[in-house]
């Protein structure tokens, strides 16, 4: 399948959705929070609107699926999910880790992930079977393979389906360097980049997912949900776990040893 029409689209897109980001980041951020304990900017409602149509114009028979706002059909072959600002919490609180994500699902499956940090100017792209890219410039995993000083990326909160404080003392043990920028899946691009070992994501939101499954994968590693099985990325899921594929196995098997599965 060709996908170079679908990334060009996604990329334009992303750019936009950037530009919004940035003209709306300031401090003293007016914000609401949901029932799930997360804060909802203007910035979030506008880019879930603007992806909203944007995708609905140029694809109508496309399913979506956003955050703040969807439109989905089960019977539809494809589906775009989107985060139009995956780190709310850092954006409005000032602090400028946050990206946009958009993924394109076929039946499934991952096939292109776009994200971008309009702050730092870095534009992660991945389509299947052709690598993943940064800035235009080809990505790959790294070859980390112990836990000792190993990043891994965790975002956990007290509504997540599982307890994931055992894993975090294990992890501790064995001097491995914890970090939470407060994206999920900006963390997951720099998984993709190298510069992360791994992603641990225990919730079910399938927008914090989609773009990473392809960009990690395409990029050399290896996403399943937290227990290493498969899973679709047009419906919620059973977390992830991204990594550079050389620690996939050993973070798998700690999880199965400190997390209780529901």
């Amino acid at each position: 399948m060709d996908t170079t029409a679908y990334k060009d689209f996604a990329v334009l897109l992303a750019k936009e959705a950037g530009a919004v980001m940035r003209t709306d980041f300031s401090l003293a951020m007016e914000k609401e929070w949901k029932e799930d304990n997360t804060p909802l900017t203007e910035t979030d409602l506008a880019i879930n609107a603007l992806a909203l149509e944007r995708i609905k114009k140029a694809y109508p028979s496309h399913s979506v699926i956003a955050e703040e706002g969807s439109d989905f059909r089960e019977s539809d072959e494809f589906v775009w999910v989107c985060d139009p600002v995956d780190g709310t919490i850092p954006f409005s609180h000032g602090v400028p880790t946050s990206v946009f994500s958009l993924a394109l699902v076929h039946q499934g499956k991952s096939i292109l992930g776009v994200v971008y940090d309009p702050f730092g100017d870095r534009l992660f792209v991945a389509e299947k079977g052709k690598g993943a890219f940064l800035n235009g410039k080809k990505i790959s995993v790294s070859k980390h393979d112990t836990f000792e000083n190993a990043v891994i990326g965790i975002n956990w909160s007290h509504r997540s389906p599982v307890d994931l404080l055992q894993l975090f003392g294990a992890l501790k043990q064995k001097k491995t360097r914890g970090l939470n920028v407060g994206s999920i899946i900006y963390m997951g691009a720099l998984v993709a980049a190298g510069e992360f070992a791994a992603i641990i994501y225990p919730n079910k939101k399938v927008h914090d997912s989609a773009s990473v499954k392809i960009l990690v994968e395409e990029a050399g590693g290896k996403v399943t949900d937290l227990w290493g099985n498969d899973q679709r990325y047009d419906r919620p899921t059973n977390g992830i776990v991204a990594s550079n594929g050389v620690m996939h196995e050993k973070i798998l098997a700690l999880i199965r040893e400190t997390v209780t599965r529901p």
